[in-house]
C-alpha cells in the first residue's frame, strides 16, 4: 500500500461535483460522494486536503468527510492557492476537463505538482474539446487521466492520436510526452448493497409473484436517449416468456425519468410489446426503492446501447447484492462481468464514416448531447435473440442464478470496494508524484500576466489607457474625501463581495500615505509599512486614485 505525502492528494472540490441531494442525481455526483465517502474512509493518509472555491464548501467537505470518518483531520484551502497543500503535491480532478488547472499552474512551472482526473462520459461535446484542450495545454507526463475501463481507455487514446495527428499536420508540432492514462475502476461500499430479504418479500408480493416466477430487474437512468433503449429489452422478454414453462417472467425498473418523453417510452412501450401488468416501475431517487430492487430480484439485466456509458456502476451495485448479471457487451461491462457472474450479449455498431454525420451535427449544435448519444444508440444493435436466450438460462436454472450471485459478489468484494480501489489511486498518486521529481525539472513555466488563454487585461488591453504606470518614480499624496469606507457603502461592494482588495487593506495604505503629508510617499514606503506585497500597494493606490482619495507628482 502507498503512503506517505506523495500517495495522497488534494481534492478539487466542488459541491456540484460531491452532492447528488443537494443538485440532482446523475452518475457524476453519485459517483462523487461515493468516492468521497470511501477515500476518507480508506485512504492511507495523515488528512484529507480540499481545495475548495469558499468557506461554505469547506463546511460542506469537513461534514462529508465527519459524516464517515469523524477522526480523519481535514484541511481546506483556497483553489487560488495551490502551493499551500504542501507537503501533498498532487490535485485530483474529478473530470478529465483539467486543462484550466493545467494553466493556473503554469506560473509556478509545469512540474510545480501534479494534476490527476478522472473519466465519466467521454461522449459529450464539452468532454471532447476538454480532451484537445488539454492536449495543448502545458501538462506533463506526471499529470494522469484515470480511466475507469480499458474501454473507456481505449476511446481517450483514440482521440488524443486523432489530436496528435492534427497538430503535427497543421502545425507541424510533435507534443511532448502525454499525460498518463491508468486504468481504475470506481468504487462502491459494497456492504451498503447486501439484501433485505423482507423489502424484498414484501416487493415481490406486491408484484404477486409466486416462489417459482422470475423478477428481472434494472436500477439506471430512465431516458432512451441517454441511457438505453428499452425496447430491445422488452422484445427479449417477449421472447423468453415463451419458452420458460409456467414460470411468470416480471421485470422490475428502478429509476428516474427524465422528461416526459423517456416516461411514455418506457411505460407505454412495455405496454405495447408486454402488455398490462408486466412491468413494476420503481422510483430510484428513493433508496429504500432501489433496497428492495436489487433485494426482490432473480436477475439483473442492463442493456446498455449508449456511448454515454462508459463504466456501468449499477452491474456492480447489482452483483454485490447477489445477483446474476445479464449485459450488453459494451464499455466497462467487458472489465466488470466475466463469465462466472453472469452472461455478456453480442453488440454491434457501424464504421466510423456511417456515423460522421452525427459527429458533425454536434458539433454545429444542430443536435444537443441527448439527440447525439440517441442517434448513436439508434445506430447500434444489442442482439435481442441472444438476450432473450441468457434470460432463459437463468429463468430456467435457479442453481445457476445462486452461483453466479455467489461469484459476483465476491468478485465485487474483492475488487470494486472502496477499500480495493482507494489503494490503487493512491498508487496512482505516488506514481505521478515519482515521475514530476524526475521529469518535472525545467518544464515551462510562463509569468503570471503571460498565460495565453488568460492574459493579464493590462497585457490584453494596453493600447486602451492613455498611459500605464507603475509608481516607480512617484510619490503619493492623501486627498481629503469621503473615504474607503463611505466609497465602499456607496458602489455596494461588500454586497457584491469582491474588491481590488479588502476594505482593512485599502484604508491602511490610505492611512499612511495620510501620514505622509505634502511630501507624500513611496510604493517602498507603503511597502514597508502595511507590510503588503508592491503588487497589493500598486493596486491600492490606483484604486485610491480612482476615487479621487490619493494622488501622484
Amino acid at each position: 500500500m502507498s503512503s506517505g505525502p506523495a500517495a495522497n492528494a488534494a481534492l478539487w472540490y466542488a459541491d456540484d461535483g460531491f452532492l447528488p441531494e443537494k443538485h440532482g442525481i446523475n452518475g457524476r455526483r453519485v459517483a462523487g460522494a461515493s468516492f468521497l465517502r470511501g477515500y476518507a474512509q480508506h485512504a492511507v493518509a495523515d488528512e484529507l486536503v480540499a481545495l475548495v472555491g469558499s468557506d461554505a464548501e469547506a463546511g460542506t467537505f469537513a461534514e462529508a468527510v465527519a459524516s464517515v470518518a469523524p477522526d480523519r483531520p481535514v484541511r481546506s484551502l483556497s483553489r487560488h492557492f495551490p502551493l499551500r497543500m504542501a507537503p501533498l503535491d498532487t490535485i485530483f480532478y474529478p473530470s478529465p476537463n483539467f486543462a484550466p488547472e493545467v494553466w493556473r499552474r503554469v506560473r509556478h512551472g509545469a512540474g510545480a505538482y501534479s494534476i490527476c482526473g478522472l473519466t465519466h462520459t467521454t461522449a459529450s461535446l464539452g468532454v471532447m474539446q476538454g480532451f484537445f484542450d488539454l492536449c495543448t495545454a502545458p501538462h506533463g507526463e506526471w499529470d494522469a487521466v484515470i480511466c475507469t475501463s480499458t474501454t473507456v481507455r481505449a476511446s481517450v487514446r483514440a482521440q488524443v492520436d486523432l489530436i496528435d495527428d492534427y497538430l503535427a499536420r497543421h502545425l507541424g508540432a510533435t507534443r511532448p510526452a502525454c499525460f498518463q492514462t491508468p486504468v481504475v475502476p470506481l468504487g462502491l461500499d459494497t456492504a451498503a448493497f447486501e439484501p433485505d430479504p423482507e423489502a424484498g418479500a414484501n416487493l415481490r408480493t406486491q408484484i404477486g409473484l409466486g416462489a417459482g416466477d422470475v423478477l428481472l430487474a434494472t436500477l439506471a437512468r430512465l431516458s432512451p436517449n441517454v441511457k438505453f433503449d428499452p425496447l430491445p429489452l422488452y422484445l427479449a422478454i417477449a421472447d423468453a416468456r415463451q419458452r420458460v414453462g409456467d414460470r411468470r417472467l416480471h421485470l422490475a425498473v428502478c429509476g428516474v425519468f427524465d422528461s416526459g418523453h423517456a416516461k411514455r417510452v418506457f411505460q407505454d412501450g412495455a405496454i405495447a410489446l408486454l402488455g398490462e401488468g408486466a412491468v413494476t416501475f420503481l422510483d430510484g431517487a428513493l433508496p429504500q426503492d432501489r433496497l428492495a430492487t436489487l433485494s426482490a430480484a432473480d436477475v439483473f439485466v442492463f442493456p446498455i446501447d449508449n456511448v454515454q456509458e462508459t463504466f456501468g456502476l449499477a452491474p456492480v451495485e447489482a452483483m454485490a447484492a447477489g445477483l446474476p448479471v445479464i449485459t450488453s457487451d459494451w464499455d466497462g461491462m467487458r472489465d466488470t462481468v466475466t463469465p462466472e457472474v453472469g452472461f455478456r450479449v453480442p453488440t454491434r455498431t457501424l464504421r466510423a464514416a456511417d456515423a460522421a454525420e452525427e459527429a458533425l451535427r454536434l458539433h454545429a449544435e444542430i443536435d444537443n448531447y441527448p439527440r447525439y448519444v440517441g442517434a448513436v444508440s439508434g445506430l447500434t444493435e444489442v442482439e435481442v435473440p441472444a438476450l432473450a436466450d441468457r434470460i432463459v438460462d437463468l429463468a430456467v436454472n435457479p442453481g445457476l442464478r445462486r452461483k453466479m450471485g455467489a461469484a459476483g459478489q465476491a468478485r465485487a468484494r474483492a475488487l470494486y470496494d472502496w477499500a480495493a480501489v482507494v489503494p490503487q489511486m493512491q498508487a496512482v498518486f505516488a506514481d505521478l508524484s515519482a515521475r514530476r521529481q524526475r521529469e518535472g525539472t525545467g518544464a515551462i513555466r510562463l509569468a503570471a500576466d503571460a498565460l495565453p488563454v488568460a492574459p493579464s487585461p493590462f497585457r490584453l488591453f494596453a493600447a486602451w489607457p492613455s498611459q500605464q504606470v507603475d509608481f516607480a518614480r512617484d510619490r503619493i499624496v492623501a486627498v481629503p474625501g469621503p473615504g474607503v469606507a463611505a466609497i465602499f457603502a456607496a458602489r455596494d461592494l461588500k454586497r457584491i463581495g469582491r474588491s481590488v482588495q479588502t476594505e482593512a487593506e485599502l484604508t491602511a495604505v490610505l492611512q499612511v500615505v495620510a501620514s505622509g503629508g505634502a511630501a507624500g510617499v513611496t510604493i517602498a514606503d507603503l511597502t514597508g509599512a502595511t507590510g503588503l506585497r508592491p503588487m497589493m500597494v500598486r493596486r491600492a493606490v490606483i484604486w485610491l486614485m480612482k476615487y479621487a482619495l490619493a494622488r501622484r507628482f
